[in-house]
């Protein structure tokens, strides 16, 4: 009885830590000026939109939540797209050099970024690509995790399938589009939540890339702003504001992410 009653305390209580810095933050973003300590924030017949209003017309909010926008879904379209085409090649192509390529690749997991971030930012400068779009997303596009994701679940595909396709005429391109991407559709969309969720919330390369405030994304420009004089119930309610695409995304997602699971549970 008590090792039952244990294990709901223990998720209650970490619920409890987990949710309480939002809802602060919350709190603390609809409460008036003057409100931001937690008695003033807790009284939300005072609530008010005058934050959001005041940090929209005082800062670049607009264009930052714009370039991470694009910086986010710009790279989950070509993440997705070039580690499924490489988690294909090697899990169902038969190449020289096919395992040592592969785990050559997926070793440069344990170098860390910021060890890489200034031979990146000097050959982004070199090619011109600081302040740009483009250098703010290419560097990010190899990504070795999700290489490694996607082969291991095409490892799980039947190569029936593909052998039957060939034997139709099928081009390699064909088997892709139509057999290959239908099949993947769960771990595409688990994926694009963590890839998205990345790089929402990347802060470092941004940050080093993005030198003007017009290329500043959401993270960086609050950042700065807080280092302003500016009023936390302002910065509380950018944060706010940060936190909604992440929960649109989860929420229109999550019917995929359970599948994947679930899948993932009946084939191990």
């Amino acid at each position: 009885m008590g090792g039952r009653l244990r294990l709901p305390v223990l998720l209650i209580l970490v619920a409890f830590v987990t949710v309480t810095p939002f809802a602060v933050m919350v709190l603390v973003a609809f409460a008036p000026p003057g409100g931001q300590t937690l008695p003033g924030a807790f009284d939300i017949t005072r609530a008010t939109w005058q934050n959001f209003s005041d940090v929209l017309a005082s800062a670049d909010i607009t264009r930052w939540a714009l370039n991470s926008l694009i910086y986010s879904l710009v790279s989950v379209v070509l993440i997705l797209l070039f580690s499924s085409m490489a988690g294909y090649a090697f899990a169902k192509k038969r190449f020289p050099g096919r395992e040592v390529l592969f785990w050559a690749f997926l070793a440069t997991l344990m170098v860390p970024f910021q060890a890489t971030l200034i031979p990146y930012y000097i050959l982004v400068s070199k090619m011109g690509g600081v302040d740009t779009y483009w250098g703010l997303i290419v560097p990010t596009l190899a990504n070795s995790q999700a290489v490694f994701l996607m082969r291991q679940f095409m490892y799980q595909l039947p190569d029936e399938l593909f052998e039957a396709a060939k034997i139709d005429g099928a081009s390699e391109w064909r088997i892709y589009t139509t057999i290959v991407i239908p099949l993947i559709r769960p771990i595409l969309a688990t994926l694009g939540v963590f890839v998205f969720l990345w790089h929402w919330n990347d802060f470092l390369w941004p940050l080093v890339i993005g030198q003007s405030t017009q290329m500043r994304t959401l993270t960086v420009g609050l950042a700065t702003l807080a280092g302003e004089d500016v009023a936390i119930n302002q910065i509380m309610a950018g944060a706010t504001i940060t936190v909604v695409p992440c929960l649109l995304v989860f929420g229109l997602l999550q019917r995929y992410l359970t599948d994947s699971i679930a899948t993932s549970g009946l084939k191990s």
